[in-house]
Formats: C-alpha cells, sequence, structure tokens
C-alpha cells in the first residue's frame, strides 16, 4: 500500500492517449542490469500484454500463447503501445502490440513487439495433464528475500531486479525454482492482472537459468515465448529455468512455470551470448 502523501511507484507513468495509442513514460525502476540506459525486458513485455488484455476479445477466447520480440533497444525516453486483432475468429484469434520508443528528432520507432494467440476455451478437464504444485510462498509473507547468487555483480541495487521480490524453492524435486513477484505496479497507480505480472516476470527465466558469470559473459535474451495451459492466478510466479548455451554465440533458456495452483506453462528464449568487456 502506498504510504499517505507519496506517489504509488511502478514501472511507467501514464501520459494519457491519441490515435490509439497510449503514451507513457519509463521510470528508473525499468531499468536493465545491462546498461542503465535501456529497459529490462520484464517491463515492456508487461506493458504489451496489458494492452493486448484491454482490447474487447470474445469472453470465450483465452490467450494461449504470447510471444515478445525485442527489436532494438527500448529506451527510456517517452514509450507508446497499442494493441489490435490483426487475425479474428470464432475459435482462434490472433492479436499483436507494439511498444515504440521516441527518437531525439521527436519521432517514434517499434522497439518491441508481442503476438499472441487466443484459444475457444472449453471442458478439456478428461484430457488435462497431471498438475505438479510446488508450494508458493507463505501468504502474508511480505518481506524482500535474498537475492539469487547470480546477483552478486550487484544487480539488485538498482533498476528493475530492486523491484522484483525472490524466493528460492523449498522443493527438493526442483531445487532450481524461484518464485518472483513484481514489488511495484506495472502502471503507476494502477493494479496489474495476474497475467501481465507473470509476463513481466518470466524475463527473468534468462538470468535464473544461467550458471554463467556476469563479469566474464553476458547472455541478453532476443524473444520471450509464454505458452500457458490457463490463465495464472495470484502474485507469486514460480520459474524453474535452465539456459542452454551453443557454441556458436547462441542458445536458450528453457522455464517450467508456476503459480498458486500448480503448473501454469512453459517459456523459452532465444539467448545471444559474448563475452564480456
Amino acid at each position: 500500500m502506498t504510504a499517505p502523501g507519496t506517489a504509488p511507484r511502478g514501472y511507467y507513468v501514464p501520459l494519457g492517449a491519441d490515435d490509439g495509442w497510449e503514451h507513457l513514460m519509463p521510470t528508473a525502476e525499468s531499468v536493465s542490469v545491462w546498461t542503465d540506459t535501456i529497459q529490462h525486458g520484464g517491463p515492456p513485455s508487461a506493458l504489451m500484454v496489458r494492452a493486448i488484455e484491454n482490447l474487447d476479445m470474445p469472453a470465450h477466447l483465452a490467450m494461449s500463447r504470447v510471444t515478445v520480440d525485442i527489436l532494438g533497444a527500448i529506451g527510456l525516453s517517452e514509450n507508446r503501445v497499442r494493441a489490435q486483432v490483426i487475425r479474428p475468429g470464432r475459435q482462434i484469434a490472433q492479436v499483436q502490440a507494439e511498444l515504440d520508443v521516441q527518437t531525439a528528432s521527436g519521432d517514434f520507432r517499434t522497439a518491441a513487439r508481442a503476438t499472441a494467440w487466443f484459444i475457444a476455451t472449453s471442458d478439456t478437464a478428461a484430457v488435462a495433464a497431471p498438475a505438479d504444485s510446488p508450494s508458493v510462498p507463505a501468504a502474508g509473507d511480505d518481506t524482500i528475500g535474498e537475492l539469487p547468487p547470480w546477483l552478486d555483480a550487484g544487480w539488485g541495487a538498482s533498476g528493475f531486479i530492486s523491484t522484483v521480490e525472490f524466493r528460492a524453492s523449498t522443493d527438493p524435486d526442483r531445487p532450481r525454482l524461484a518464485w518472483l513477484r513484481p514489488a511495484v505496479d506495472i502502471v503507476a497507480g494502477e493494479t496489474a492482472t495476474p497475467l501481465v505480472r507473470t509476463c513481466c516476470m518470466v524475463d527473468v527465466a534468462n538470468g535464473l537459468g544461467s550458471t554463467l558469470s556476469p563479469t566474464e559473459w553476458t547472455w541478453m535474451n532476443t524473444d520471450t515465448t509464454i505458452h500457458l495451459r490457463r490463465a495464472p492466478t495470484g502474485d507469486w510466479t514460480g520459474i524453474d529455468a535452465a539456459m542452454v548455451g551453443g557454441a556458436h554465440g547462441f542458445g536458450y533458456t528453457a522455464a517450467d512455470l508456476f503459480d498458486a495452483e500448480g503448473s501454469l506453462g512453459r517459456s523459452s528464449q532465444t539467448i545471444l551470448i559474448t563475452r564480456a568487456g
């Protein structure tokens, strides 16, 4: 809860809308771990999924997959976002959101795009796969836990990572599992849905799955794809991730995703791997 007389914290501050675009200003809490001139991938992902959720989609359709492609540096100048249906349908529909960043000349360039499939819902419980259900952090525990070991480079001191609450897994079958939730709003003063918060956190799988030293290597993801088996619930997102590096400068991170109800879906990310310095 925001203290009296203080402004709500968020990754973005709303500026208004025109011609179908919503304009927002990113805050210091959206900043990347790699450089302080760009945003971390989580907040833009959440912002675009929020725009998709705000479309007037038929109630019987649910998001089954979303892919976020980072097309260029997502800067800290004014951003704008909009979403539209690009393939309407009664059983299957596709929607897309774009995030633009204002350039020094005042024009906007597209820096990221999210594309989502919506699928008609029905009762398929009879064929549903069993749901693994690791325990979530205790209800009412609002203290910020210790940051994971891969943040020894000081990544947790400022920017996006400093706004993420982490809890280590207590499940012996999933020792790499971590539970995450954002400690600030996506858009200041607005309560985000579980889906938007989940999409914000899943970008962190790239870091959770890595065993590389950030003083020796960089591993930036160019995209994030999330496949869902149902809509997320609750505040916490569980991520059990592993990065697979290749011998030619790229690899991928794959993760199992969880929430309070158990197995939620799976994510994958393409990773650009380079030597630091």
